[in-house]
């Protein structure tokens, strides 16, 4: 299990515990191949979903995670609850809690939410993406996705590239990656890269040809429209022409290098329609291993009393 309440970012998960969730994820996967993919190990536990903005992959897939474990889960739809009446987010928390989940998936606009909404339940918080700070999940599918396709995370070159400083995803993916042992170069136009990011031990280049060339793994990040602030790049075209993904570019990576992307994609901006239905692409695998590694994050927190794959649930 994990010695901890909550799963709120990867900087403060040591690579101990990074491990633990990877290796139960394995064995989560497995139980997924199964004719019957569900166990009965956290039966008579409750998972709450709570998403202060849209998700599809996230959202579903929590939710698909509780269930294939046996848990019962609960949806609050932000849009149709008392947040529109002016409700706050500690009143939220206190009423959620009062109906007795086990644990609170929390996705939420601004960053340091989960963490502030921690302190009011008693319920294990997890981190489902706090506005430009973490989405600790995502970090560990990815890490995960690396690790079953090129056999290890150290030692690997890692290039992320595009909207590094809207993206919760590029930080918890440096924690994960650098933490594992990988090196990371990231890459996009300079009004989208945090001051000093270099302190977190990555390299930063201007050109995205520089950033791939020889990597192992290009990783492509949402251009993020609706977190922006017009004029942090000339036009969505230009944007396209200096830092999207496409077959050719790829050819200056390592033979074998593989194209990751968190979705959803924008076609034809950071990624090209040929490279999104490529087979270096490994979008739709990364979505698939996200099920596993919230399985793996949710029975390591709720502690469930059966061993996670002690035979199938046919009730």
């Amino acid at each position: 299990m994990l010695h901890r309440k909550d799963l709120l970012g990867l900087q403060e998960t040591s690579v101990e515990e990074i491990q633990l969730i990877l290796d139960t994820a394995e064995g989560m996967k497995q139980i997924l191949s199964r004719p019957i993919p569900k166990v009965p190990t956290l039966r008579g536990k409750t998972v709450c979903t709570l998403f202060y903005e849209a998700s599809t992959r996230t959202r579903t897939s929590f939710e698909g995670a509780a269930k294939a474990l046996g848990a019962d889960t609960m949806s609050l739809t932000v849009a149709a609850s008392s947040v529109t009446k002016g409700e706050t987010l500690k009143d939220t928390i206190l009423t959620v809690s009062s109906l007795g989940p086990h644990a609170i998936v929390m996705r939420h606009k601004m960053s340091g939410s989960p963490h502030f909404a921690a302190k009011y339940t008693k319920a294990h918080v997890i981190n489902a993406g706090d506005g430009c700070h973490e989405h600790p999940t995502q970090g560990l599918l990815d890490l995960f996705t690396v690790r079953e396709k090129k056999g290890r995370v150290e030692g690997l070159q890692i290039a992320i590239i595009g909207d590094i400083l809207h993206s919760r995803v590029a930080r918890s993916d440096i924690w994960g990656y650098t933490k594992m042992g990988a090196s990371v170069r990231l890459c996009g136009p300079s009004t989208l890269m945090p001051v000093e990011i270099e302190k977190t031990g990555v390299t930063v280049c201007r050109r995205i040809e520089e950033a791939i060339e020889g990597v192992d793994v290009v990783y492509m990040l949402r251009i993020q429209l609706e977190r922006q602030q017009a004029g942090l790049f000339p036009s969505v075209l230009e944007y396209a022409r200096l830092f999207g993904m496409n077959p050719k570019r790829l050819e200056l990576a390592a033979p074998e290098a593989i194209v990751m992307h968190p979705g959803p994609i924008n076609r034809g901006i950071e990624i090209s329609a040929e490279m999104a239905d490529s087979d270096r692409t490994v979008i739709l695998d990364q979505v698939t291993n996200g099920l596993a590694v919230r399985m793996a994050v949710l029975y390591l927190l709720l502690g469930g009393g059966a061993s996670p794959d002690e035979g199938t649930d046919e009730t």
